[in-house]
């Protein structure tokens, strides 16, 4: 927890307040005893309605004033627990943001996530129940236990017993309820991956009448949620019989003794009234405080993976004093090899060459030749294992990550839209682009053509996912949007594998017309959509089979005879 108290910075004042009107509450708590025992034992025995009535207007004063101080208390600190988790979520996510790939892999989604919301509302909710439970329940304790001490000192020997016993069951339940609690959050994360990737992919299950195979795997996720849940709440349930039973003995006993002292004359009628008051409040504050440290136990949980999160290093680090300055979008690779971590064979092998800026280069190869994991090292998504990648003269890992970033603009292979409007995606590029820019990029990006035809144009709405445009439409707009940056190199990871073949010819001639300053990586699975670039690489099995142009590869690769042919015998089919 000390490392994450400093989060708790912006809210200290609550988390001050919060204890400080908890104790005046329990001093509300803890007086009312004793002043019944009062009215019983002076203002009963002796027929004095006054001293009754001043007696219980005391009491309903110090009534509203405890539960003025109650009220006051769980607001602070609800604002103080609340607002640690929210300090503590939005640290975690920007946390997560700094991630390298590699880094992604080593979390699932559904458990970053469940970290995100469940552990850190857990956080929150024990942070609220240690500024108030955590301070009322010993305080509670405390002066119960002196104050039925002062009442009747041989009588309070009965706590001797009574606490030991508690306590010991309390510490066995948590021994045993540790691992529950965290096999408990492994499962939320099962089934949230389950949601997660049946959300997702709902059309696709949906296409294959796949909703009953979907069903089942879902529930048996959340079966076993619920087994493990039961699991540690029946053990929570198991201390209450013990703890009640360890209460009514504990009365029994008193009753029995301080019975025979009323008989003797030793001790007031309302003298037991207020210590059996005061023996079930030390009692119950015990059972609560087992059920606070029930939920410790799961915000300790929460707190190890939260810290697992952080204390995860990014495999992307940034040098002391990094290059702050990127001309140009020469691009070369120098003896380059990789291996994604965890992986023991080679994904890329002796990669060799070199592009001059504002070059347009295709790469192409079959399924699984590794053409993305090479574009992916020049905006450092990973970074080599070997040799080096080197923009404008400079090995990229001696850039600063945001202006490489900033310079190499990525169109993924797969499009992400983004929920809101035209303009508000666009914007993603360049915070600060006028409607013009916007326009100039979209008919570069040969996607004006069909927002024109909104009555709303930009301001057309974008739902979750871009779910409302075509495939060939999201990949228009997500070039576009690339463009937003002005960048100096942008790669095409197959962004138009969904674009009909006159539209990309289009997109072609204003990469090399209007775009000519930009060095232009283009991935394809078409030969036509790369035929025209300066230079075409072709890709097998992480190496570099063949490099030159369209006609050269024609004479010398293949590989790449090989799928033009195909794709020109399709053509004619």
């Amino acid at each position: 927890m000390t490392k994450l108290l400093p989060y708790m910075k912006k809210y200290k004042i609550y988390a001050l307040l919060a204890p400080i009107f908890v104790i005046l509450e329990v001093l509300g708590d803890i007086i009312l005893p004793y002043l019944m025992s009062l009215i019983v034992d002076v203002g009963v025995k002796n027929r004095n309605t006054q001293y009754i009535i001043k007696t219980g207007i005391i009491m309903i004063i110090a009534t509203m004033l405890s539960m003025l101080s109650g009220i006051i208390s769980a607001h602070f600190s609800a604002r103080a627990g609340h607002g640690f988790a929210s300090e503590i979520r939005k640290e975690t996510f920007k946390k997560i943001q700094g991630f390298s790939f590699a880094n992604l892999n080593d979390f699932t989604v559904s458990s970053l996530v469940t970290r995100l919301t469940n552990d850190c509302n857990i956080i929150g909710q024990v942070t609220m129940m240690s500024l108030r439970l955590a301070i009322r329940a010993p305080f509670m304790m405390l002066f119960a236990l002196v104050m039925a001490s002062g009442i009747n000192s041989s009588l309070a020997k009965v706590f001797f017993v009574s606490i030991p016993f508690t306590t010991i069951v309390i510490v066995l339940v948590i021994l045993k309820a540790r691992p529950l609690f965290l096999k408990l959050q492994t499962k939320v994360d099962e089934v949230n991956s389950v949601i997660r990737e049946n959300l997702t992919a709902i059309k696709v299950v949906k296409s294959f009448n796949r909703q009953e195979h979907e069903e089942m795997k879902f529930k048996k996720r959340n079966d076993s949620l619920r087994n493990t849940a039961l699991e540690a709440l029946s053990l929570i349930i198991s201390i209450m019989p013990v703890l009640n039973l360890v209460i009514f003995s504990t009365i029994i006993a008193i009753l029995w003794f301080g019975g025979q002292q009323i008989v003797a004359g030793s001790m007031e009628g309302g003298e037991l009234i207020a210590f059996i008051t005061y023996v079930t409040q030390i009692l119950i504050m015990l059972m609560l405080m087992s059920m606070f440290f029930m939920q410790f136990l799961r915000g300790i949980i929460s707190v190890e993976r939260i810290l697992e999160v952080w204390g995860t290093k990014s495999q992307i680090t940034e040098i002391k004093n990094p290059v702050k300055e990127l001309n140009d979008g020469s691009i070369s690779f120098n003896n380059v090899r990789f291996s994604y971590p965890g992986c023991h064979g080679e994904t890329l092998k002796d990669i060799n060459f070199d592009i001059k800026s504002g070059e347009i280069l295709g790469i192409i190869g079959s399924t699984g030749s590794s053409k993305t994991t090479l574009v992916q090292l020049i905006p450092r998504l990973y970074d080599v294992t070997e040799g080096s990648v080197v923009v404008d003269g400079t090995d990229v890992r001696d850039y600063d990550i945001r202006l490489l970033r900033d310079q190499v603009a990525f169109v993924l292979q797969k499009n992400t839209l983004f929920s809101g409007t035209i303009r508000e995606n666009m914007l993603w590029g360049d915070a600060e682009a006028s409607d013009e820019k916007i326009i100039k990029v979209l008919k570069q990006a040969q996607a004006w053509e069909f927002v024109s035809k909104y009555d709303d144009t930009l301001d057309h709405v974008v739902e979750q996912g871009g779910s409302n445009f075509s495939g060939g439409q999201k990949q228009r707009l997500t070039i576009a949007r690339a463009l937003m940056k002005d960048p100096k190199i942008i790669i095409l990871d197959d962004s138009t594998s969904a674009v009909d073949t006159a539209t990309n010819a289009k997109i072609q001639r204003t990469f090399k017309d209007e775009l000519a300053d930009i060095t232009t990586i283009i991935i394809a699975q078409r030969i036509s959509s790369i035929q025209y670039a300066d230079r075409i690489i072709v890709m097998h099995e992480g190496e570099i089979e063949s490099f030159g142009d369209h006609e050269t590869l024609l004479d010398i690769s293949p590989i790449y005879r090989e799928i033009y042919e195909s794709q020109e015998k399709g053509l004619v089919g």
